[in-house]
């Protein structure tokens, strides 16, 4: 049997990032079946402008190399994991262009949702659970949040990906429901 391909997404690009952590994380973890194959894309080196295409990739064929080459990417995998931060409530900019840029690609397939921030991007996540809708993917129900004081030892440097969750007596990540609220 084939194994499934999973792209781990990391959403932001900037140069002060956090997202390549949670996105090796979670590439770690998932690399440990032996059912799935698991590749970790970087937004970075996919430096497509602001979406300019006369039209979806659904009904006209991007132009943008950058483009072409992402669409050619995404269109490898049988699901997606979405790394994303939450910039003023809603998603970076760079990964809504991101999920702009193909259309047919992410048809049918499911997608995850891991977000980091003092909230642990549930705003962010709510948004892209809608634009995952709208892109005909499959969103799955539970996201995980690093959030609060357990985003901010490892952002400063003071725990690593490696060791999330931190301890027993904390919950770094947390699984919600579609409401955003925790999973009971």
């Amino acid at each position: 049997m084939a194994k499934v391909k999973i792209a781990v997404i990391v959403g932001t690009t900037r140069a002060a990032r956090f997202g390549h952590k949670p996105a090796q994380w979670i590439a770690d973890i998932a690399s440990q079946r032996d059912d799935m194959l698991v590749e970790v894309l970087d937004l970075h080196e996919y430096p497509m402008p602001f979406f300019d295409e006369v039209a979806s990739n659904a009904w006209v064929p991007s132009q943008n190399e950058a483009a072409q080459r992402w669409q050619k990417k995404v269109a490898e995998f049988d699901g997606y994991i979405i790394v994303s931060a939450e910039y003023n409530r809603g998603v970076p900019a760079v990964l809504k262009n991101a999920l702009d840029y193909a259309y047919p690609e992410w048809n049918n397939k499911p997608a995850a949702f891991v977000g980091y921030g003092s909230v642990g991007a549930a705003r962010a996540i709510e948004q892209l659970r809608l634009i995952a809708i709208e892109l005909q993917m499959a969103p799955i129900r539970t996201g995980v949040h690093i959030q609060g004081a357990d985003f901010m030892a490892v952002w400063k440097g003071g725990r690593t990906s490696r060791n999330f969750p931190s301890s027993s007596r904390t919950q770094p990540i947390c699984s919600t429901n579609s409401s955003g609220g925790p999973m009971r």
